[in-house]
């Protein structure tokens, strides 16, 4: 493991991974094992291990490799979806990764090449989502697709298999993949009434709320 990295903050780390995974099948994101979470600490790597029901993870199953794939701590093999972890994180500043295979996402995937921007939360994953063309899970290739589809946006679709988002902690990453499948949902219910088409959002109305998205929130307390 990183020697630099104390050994509390990883397990903080791991700790907060494993309650964000459980949180993915309680909120009916993933079925089982089928989505995975992972969190960047330095330049290790944090990540849920291949075939292990999120309940079921302890300190005791923490699994950490670094940016160029090589286990640095624990006993069991990480995702097989590995690949498109390390993929995000050489090529952004993503500090956390979550992939699912939500259901309504996973249904758009199949039906289009993009994500129309069916409401103003669009900009807060930085413009109409992209679909990654499909690919065999777990390999170079899907990580290469997916890499396409995120230029310029944190959050991507995976043709006929699930989402993929990014962001600088566990909380964000969440925050954007549960926006996705709550917008996808929302499109494929308006999109669905016959004899209608769904209005959508203009790219320059886009613009405006992405700067807006900017001040959302509470003040910092002054010092």
């Amino acid at each position: 493991m990183n020697h630099e990295v104390d050994r509390g903050e990883i397990l903080g780390a791991w700790r907060e991974l494993t309650a964000t995974a459980r949180r993915t099948t309680a909120e009916r994101l993933v079925v089982g094992t089928s989505g995975n979470v992972s969190v960047r600490v330095a330049d290790t790597v944090l990540v849920t291990p291949s075939g292990v029901p999120y309940d079921r993870l302890g300190d005791e199953d923490l699994c950490a490799v670094d940016l160029e794939g090589r286990r640095t701590a624990g006993s069991l093999s990480p995702t097989s979806e590995l690949p498109m972890h390390l993929a995000v994180y050489r090529h952004t500043g993503a500090r956390a990764v979550v992939h699912t295979h939500a259901v309504h996402a996973t249904a758009v995937s199949a039906l289009v090449g993009e994500l129309p921007a069916i409401h103003y939360m669009t900009a807060a994953l930085g413009g109409p989502v992209r679909v990654a063309p499909y690919a065999t899970y777990g390999t170079d290739e899907l990580a290469r697709h997916m890499l396409a589809a995120l230029d310029g946006r944190n959050a991507c679709l995976l043709q006929n298999h699930g989402t993929m988002a990014y962001g600088d902690d566990l909380a964000q990453a969440y925050e954007r993949t549960a926006q996705l499948e709550w917008m996808c949902r929302v499109w494929l219910a308006a999109s669905s009434v016959p004899g209608r088409t769904p209005s959508l959002i203009p790219d320059a109305e886009l613009a405006r709320v992405e700067e807006k998205l900017k001040g959302y929130g509470q003040a910092p307390p002054p010092e």
